[in-house]
């Protein structure tokens, strides 16, 4: 009894503690040469510059169906002059960080998982190691290093679109000026604001490309297995990226308590 009980715990968490330190190995190996500098200019290329449309598209019609919310709320009150500062702060603080995390792990973390789950069944992987390459320095850590420096701009591109679409909004319903409208966004807007809540996103960007690349790389049954992987990249980088959200909201409402207020 006693050693079936053991055997199941050990299933269970074997995953977990598999992940954990190839997580930890991801986390240290980018700063050990060679850098490949090469190879992340080219990830960064295809995760970044090639995400710019899906990300201003959808942070634009965010921030029109933010923009008609706030409106909606705020009406209640006469407080209308406070949609623009309303909408920046809840674009900023939380709305464009974790909307553009879970976009690009729906984008690239699906590629990410095909690729490497690809690589992995047909052998490509085994054969860089056989030529005395380092298959996991050269895969893995430079699209986790590209996808950590992606997301802070991605989210930036996130707000100002979000705040772009806010002012379209706002324009066609009151008429608002464009200097109005961003003078009384950033009233209330700090770097306290703007500074944390970008800066998460790179742990976003780093769990993406973990947890793609450990599916990836263990991948095993075929190409029925790089549709698993590809899958289970998607949906288990979202649950980390909602639950490490709660721990870095809480962080930065520690060590900057003036976002809260």
């Amino acid at each position: 009894m006693v050693d079936r009980v053991g055997a199941a715990v050990i299933r269970l968490f074997a995953p977990a503690g598999a992940f954990a330190l190839f997580a930890a190995r991801a986390l240290v190996r980018p700063f050990a040469p060679p850098y490949e500098g090469g190879e992340i200019l080219r990830h960064l290329f295809q995760f970044g510059l090639r995400s710019t449309p899906l990300i201003a598209t959808s942070g634009l019609a965010i921030g029109v169906v933010l923009s008609m919310h706030t409106r909606a709320s705020l009406e209640r009150f006469g407080a209308e002059s406070m949609i623009p500062a309303g909408l920046a702060i809840a674009l900023i603080r939380e709305t464009g960080p974790l909307t553009a995390a879970l976009l690009v792990a729906g984008r690239v973390g699906a590629g990410i998982g095909a690729e490497l789950g690809a690589m992995r069944v047909t052998e490509q992987i085994d054969a860089l190691e056989a030529n005395a390459v380092d298959a996991f320095h050269f895969l893995v850590s430079t699209r986790v290093v590209a996808c950590a420096l992606a997301m802070p701009l991605l989210t930036i591109l996130m707000d100002f679109a979000g705040m772009l679409g806010g002012y379209l909004a706002e324009a066609v319903a009151s008429g608002m000026s464009w200097r109005l409208y961003f003078d009384r966004s950033f009233t209330f807007v700090s770097y306290a604001d703007l500074l944390p809540a970008t800066l998460k996103t790179a742990v976003f960007g780093f769990l993406i490309a973990v947890v793609a690349s450990y599916l990836g790389f263990n991948t095993t049954g075929g190409t029925e297995g790089v549709g698993d992987a590809s899958t289970r990249s998607v949906v288990l980088s979202s649950i980390l990226i909602i639950l490490s959200d709660v721990i870095l909201v809480r962080m930065i409402f520690f060590f900057y308590p003036q976002v809260v207020g």
